[in-house]
């Protein structure tokens, strides 16, 4: 299977590689971002790609930046990439993978919407019996379900760095009451209309992380990617059970497999077995397949 590890596009300025995203400038109102086949798992960029994924993110995103858009608009546009490439071959190599996007204001919040209790929320409430400073109830397991969706913000850490779970008046100081209180209550709105179809097609979505960002009108708007496997938790519903890490169609499967090996968790990451890429991208696939078929 071929793969795109990182792009190389002569013809525009690379703005940034990121963990997952090559981002270029186009122009003062737009740019281009390549979701390439990359992984990165605790926040270090893995140096083994995995076949088609980014397309596989591509895709999804697109279904769901197009069914929120009742709830909120988003930083795609109708512009195609021979539109901005004079180059076939880039054209070619980024079909289903490169999109052009609006160029806004990305906020410094990574907005978390979680129903479940699993990964950092899961270890904050082992150590605190609360989650970004919202106490929850005793007694709670692993992968229990919350009564209800909490907003669990979390710092957006440059690459190499980790992101850490903060408070909702931590992002209050960064941003002002009033964005902050929207930003709560549409990613929870976004996150519970997420849950309520993929439910329909089998599957949970624990939780979920998402980016936004300000036009020149200080408008909010969705951008990055939206309820994919990258930034989500996907889990198999018929599978599902309290007090362990369920099976997912995410890369949940990468950080279970990494977690096994004598490893730090910081870069370079570790080569990851031939048969260990071809199931994560199943799993990719699986969770596209699910949700858009």
């Amino acid at each position: 299977m071929t793969s795109l590890y990182r792009s190389n596009i002569q013809q525009l300025k690379l703005i940034n590689h990121g963990k997952v995203r090559d981002i270029y400038d186009i122009d003062d109102k737009h740019m281009l971002i390549v979701t390439t086949d990359r992984l990165s798992a605790f926040d270090v960029i893995l140096p083994d790609p995995v076949p088609k994924k980014g397309k596989i993110l591509n895709e999804v995103s697109t279904f769901w930046f197009d069914r929120f858009n009742n709830i909120i608009p988003n930083h795609l546009t109708d512009i195609s990439l021979s539109a901005v490439l004079n180059n076939k071959q880039d054209v070619d190599e980024l079909k289903g993978r490169g999109i052009v996007v609006r160029k806004l204001k990305p906020l410094p919040v990574e907005a978390v919407a979680r129903g479940y209790l699993i990964g950092s929320g899961w270890k904050d409430y082992q150590a605190s019996q609360s989650v970004c400073g919202i106490s929850l109830p005793s007694g709670l397991q692993q992968a229990s379900q919350l009564a209800e969706p909490i907003f669990t913000p979390a710092t957006k850490a440059a690459v190499g760095d980790h992101d850490e779970n903060i408070s909702f008046q931590a992002v209050v100081d960064l941003i002002g009451l009033e964005l902050a209180n929207k930003i709560k209550e549409t990613t929870l709105k976004i996150y519970q209309e997420a849950v309520e179809y993929a439910k329909t097609r089998g599957i949970i979505i624990a939780d979920t992380k998402l980016e936004f960002g300000l036009d020149e009108s200080g408008e909010l708007v969705l951008i990055d990617e939206v309820i994919t496997p990258d930034s989500s938790r996907f889990w198999p519903a018929d599978a599902y059970k309290v007090g362990v890490s369920p099976p997912s169609f995410d890369k949940q499967y990468i950080r279970d497999y990494l977690e096994t090996l004598d490893w730090d968790k910081k870069a370079p990451g570790p080569r990851l077995p031939e048969e260990v890429i071809i199931q994560t991208a199943n799993k990719y696939k699986e969770a596209r397949d699910r949700l858009l078929k």
